[in-house]
């Protein structure tokens, strides 16, 4: 049986610290993922990454961190909690270090998340609508069945798009 390369395995780790950084992870969960001791996997981590996994998960968790605080308006502590830290205290030293700035600082040289365009949720869910729907107030089949693509009316115009024309969008 041949056997795996421990590059596979340190992968498997550096994985779940990028899509579980939020949960209560150290560096024996990721180590028990790799499958290896924690001494062995913080040396052969380091090595193959160029920093100690609990460095890794320390950037990955102030990465999300800085993207929450320039895109929404949580406070910060929520979002030290949500990204899997627990001292704001230490959140705010990392975020220093690794910004050079405190991450209400940070923030204030964004513009605030209400600024942001958003779509009204009756627009999302007029163009989210199926095309292919049972159901027609208007009677006419709207979509060529064989290939999928909405059939213009009369008009010139997709029955999709007349209805978003009668909605006043």
């Amino acid at each position: 049986m041949p056997q795996v390369p421990i590059a596979r395995h340190l992968l498997r780790a550096k994985d779940l610290a990028d899509a579980r950084y939020a949960e209560p992870l150290d560096v024996a969960a990721l180590a028990k993922a790799a499958g290896l001791s924690s001494a062995h996997f913080s040396r052969a981590f380091r090595k193959a990454f160029g920093e100690s996994p609990h460095a890794y998960l320390l950037t990955r968790r102030l990465e999300r961190a800085a993207a929450l605080l320039r895109s929404t308006d949580n406070s910060v502590a929520d979002i030290c909690v949500a990204v899997g830290l627990s001292s704001i205290g230490s959140f705010t030293t990392s975020f220093r270090r690794m910004f050079g700035t405190t991450p209400t600082a940070y923030r204030a040289s964004f513009p605030p998340a209400a600024a942001f365009a958003r779509v009204p949720a009756c627009v999302a869910r007029a163009y989210s609508r199926p095309l292919l729907r049972t159901f027609r107030e208007d009677g006419a089949a709207s979509t060529s069945v064989a290939s999928g693509i909405p059939k213009p009316d009369p008009g010139g115009r997709h029955v999709q798009d007349r209805q978003h024309s009668a909605m006043g969008a």
